[in-house]
């Protein structure tokens, strides 16, 4: 890097479910300092702190400056560039989860222009600058890092967002469902149960989780399962037969195949990971 340039970033774990910072950071950027084509597959908010530099997505492309914000949305093609002669400086968040789909359509933001002003404030800049400094890969910094990126949310809810009718739009259904599992994710529960512990049919189940967490009720309940089972065997210093009945999983050698599937590695060597 040149003495004009300069990066301050932290990577996070991607096993959180319900919502996770996955990086954030900081960076003043070199001239045509550039970014894709390409996709990511987390919500990502860069604010501009100075400078200037061009977005990409979707086939349109801004000219942005300080004091505005710029989304990349999950898995959309998205680019990049700052400017040759005032190249920018900006802070960013990125993060998902099975609660950020419906938190970032709380704000407003997903289905217009993924470009807004923060106007002279410069909330949205200290918001983000407090997740970045609380970050870190212990507990309390997740909690710190995931309590920050609420109120971060929150404050785009408030100036950008529009009220939600969750009945109408039927995510009390899913939240219903997510807390019936919460409770029982650790006895033989089967997607007929949650559905009825929402009071829906199967298919409309089905529909919603689709529609708000981007995966099915089944999907769900193993991921659920499974993080729990690694905390378990982290946490808790259960052996991995004890985890996998703990957090629900019957069959030893079914949790083997979900948990390398998932993490790529069997329980087994996770163990000897921790324990070393």
């Amino acid at each position: 890097m040149t003495s004009d340039e300069f990066r301050h970033s932290f990577k996070g774990s991607k096993y959180n479910l319900g919502l996770a910072v996955y990086s954030c950071g900081i960076q003043r950027c070199a001239p045509n300092h550039s970014w894709g084509p390409a996709i990511r597959d987390h919500y990502l908010i860069h604010y501009i702190v100075s400078g200037r530099g061009t977005f990409s997505t979707e086939g349109k492309s801004w000219r942005l400056s300080a004091g505005q914000v710029f989304l990349v949305k999950p898995n959309v093609i998205a680019s990049y560039r700052a400017d040759s002669d005032f190249p920018w400086e900006y802070c960013w968040v990125g993060f998902n989860g099975s609660d950020a789909p419906h938190l970032m359509e709380q704000t407003g933001l997903l289905g217009g222009d993924p470009v807004f002003d923060c106007g002279k404030e410069n909330s949205c800049k200290d918001l983000i600058m407090k997740i970045i400094s609380v970050s870190g890969s212990g507990d309390s910094n997740e909690a710190k890092m995931e309590s920050f990126l609420l109120w971060f949310l929150s404050y785009l809810m408030d100036h950008f967002g529009k009220k939600a009718d969750t009945c109408e739009s039927g995510f009390h259904y899913v939240q219903k469902a997510m807390r019936f599992i919460d409770r029982s994710y650790s006895m033989p529960i089967g997607i007929g149960q949650i559905a009825a512990s929402a009071e829906i049919s199967r298919s409309h189940l089905y529909r919603l989780f689709v529609q708000y967490l981007k995966m099915p009720p089944n999907e769900y309940l193993t991921h659920y399962r499974l993080q729990k089972a690694l905390f378990f065997l982290k946490e808790k210093k259960l052996s991995v037969g004890e985890a996998a009945y703990s957090a629900g999983f019957s069959d030893p050698l079914y949790f083997s195949r979900v948990f390398k599937k998932h993490m790529g590695f069997p329980p087994s060597q996770y163990t000897r990971r921790i324990q070393s």
